[in-house]
């Protein structure tokens, strides 16, 4: 189920349990999930693109592995808040994964988190080839945290 406002998502989703935030990239997809209290968001993993089956099968295992209540993913608008080509690409992603799955999904507003990820990960001197292993996954827990903010707040 595909919940296009956060208060949507929130009155979806049990009232515990871990929830998991997604950046899709066109080669990679980063994986954070919460606690199950929803209070903080850890980077978890980079998927490594391919097909759209293989890729939500792996989404999919994640989720039932760690027994996950729902799906975030990060809507990349642009600056003046229309969405271009990468968002609608994402809503087609997430319309794709409704079918294969009960869990329900939102979308939040991913505008600068792989900026601020990249930012986050210079600071902490990490290196070049370390920052790109892990840049989707960190701005997947930078699009995570800010949901489970805002569910927090609705709350």
């Amino acid at each position: 189920m595909i919940c296009p406002a956060m208060e949507d998502f929130a009155r979806a989703i049990p009232a515990v349990g871990a929830i998991a935030g997604l950046d899709l990239g066109t080669k990679t997809i980063g994986v954070a999930v919460s606690d199950g209290l929803r209070q903080v968001s850890s980077p978890l993993k980079t998927i490594k693109r391919l097909k759209f089956t293989l890729d939500a099968t792996a989404l999919l295992a994640i989720a039932a592995e760690r027994n996950l209540a729902g799906l975030v993913l990060g809507l990349p608008l642009n600056m003046d808040g229309s969405e271009g080509p990468r968002a609608q690409s994402t809503r087609a992603f997430a319309r794709n994964l409704e079918r294969m799955t009960p869990l329900p999904i939102s979308f939040w507003d991913e505008r600068l988190s792989t900026v601020a990820a990249e930012r986050a990960l210079l600071e902490g001197d990490t290196s070049r080839r370390r920052r790109a292993e892990v840049i989707d996954q960190v701005a997947a827990g930078l699009i995570l945290q800010g949901a489970l903010d805002r569910l927090r707040y609705l709350g």
